[in-house]
């Protein structure tokens, strides 16, 4: 076990400071790291993507439990910290710095399979998320996302029909895996504390329904909240055949998106495709 100072004499050796332009907020309580490394399970040998990475303190908790980590930072100031952390786990870890929004993840883990565990920028976290869970392809190459989200995010993801936080990000999560609420983390955990409160969400793939595209339901998904106060015959009215599937299906036209179940918009999605 590499013998690390605290990430908080990391951070002032290098003498750095979170970014609100990258909506950078650092995690330095190293017992609450180690935990979050811990969600999906042992990592030993295992291969993991971060995003973010900073200064490194969740990647030395992946390092620690044994993960093979590649980490992508776009913030250049970060990386010789990180190289710190190469040299204290030899072969464990590679940085690559780019803009993880624009690159390939499949191709960056080399065909491999993954897991992604990410203290994730807050400005783009939520769009991260969802270029994870969409495409054809599935079960995808990633095993796992335990992904740190502003609190509201978070709920939002796993909330369920009928309730304030179910829209669009909970059926693009749950139409064909599982997501659940891992752990909440307060405020002043982070430096700097940001003005809200945060939480992991952890997301594992099941069998995808069949008879349903990713590209039908993500355009279901898109207009039915789009319009989140109106009736689907309004809301709905731009998809071809939307109309006819839902009375097709037996959902009646004057329901509002926020009542219509994960389960329901999945059988929309399978009688337009099938139409």
């Amino acid at each position: 076990m590499a013998d690390l100072p605290p990430i908080r004499e990391t951070i002032a050796r290098h003498g750095l400071s979170a970014s609100k332009a990258l909506g950078q907020n650092f995690l330095l309580d190293e017992q609450l790291l180690a935990r979050i490394a811990a969600i999906p399970g042992d990592l030993a040998d295992r291969d993991v993507l971060e995003i973010g990475p900073g200064p490194g303190g969740l990647t030395r908790a992946l390092l620690r439990a044994g993960a093979r980590v590649t980490a992508i930072e776009m913030d250049r100031r970060c990386l010789p910290a990180l190289a710190e952390l190469g040299e204290a786990f030899p072969g464990q870890l590679t940085v690559i710095e780019g803009d993880a929004m624009k690159l390939d993840h499949g191709e960056v883990m080399q065909g491999k399979a993954f897991h992604v565990l990410s203290n994730l920028p807050y400005n783009v976290g939520t769009a991260l998320f969802v270029k994870w869970l969409s495409g054809a392809d599935w079960p995808p190459q990633w095993r796992s996302l335990s992904l740190m989200f502003q609190r509201e995010v978070a709920e939002r993801i796993v909330a369920r029909a009928n309730t304030g936080a179910y829209g669009r990000l909970a059926v693009l999560a749950q139409w064909r895996a599982e997501a659940a609420l891992a752990m909440k983390v307060h405020r002043s955990a982070f430096t700097p504390p940001p003005k809200v409160m945060s939480a992991v969400v952890h997301v594992a793939p099941t069998d995808a329904p069949d008879g349903v595209s990713a590209r039908t339901l993500e355009r279901l998904t898109e207009a039915a909240f789009g319009q989140r106060r109106k009736m689907l015959r309004q809301s709905l009215k731009g998809v071809p055949g939307a109309l006819d599937a839902l009375a097709e299906v037996g959902i009646e036209e004057t329901r509002r998106a926020e009542t219509v179940g994960v389960a329901e918009f999945v059988a929309l999605a399978r009688a337009l495709d099938t139409a």
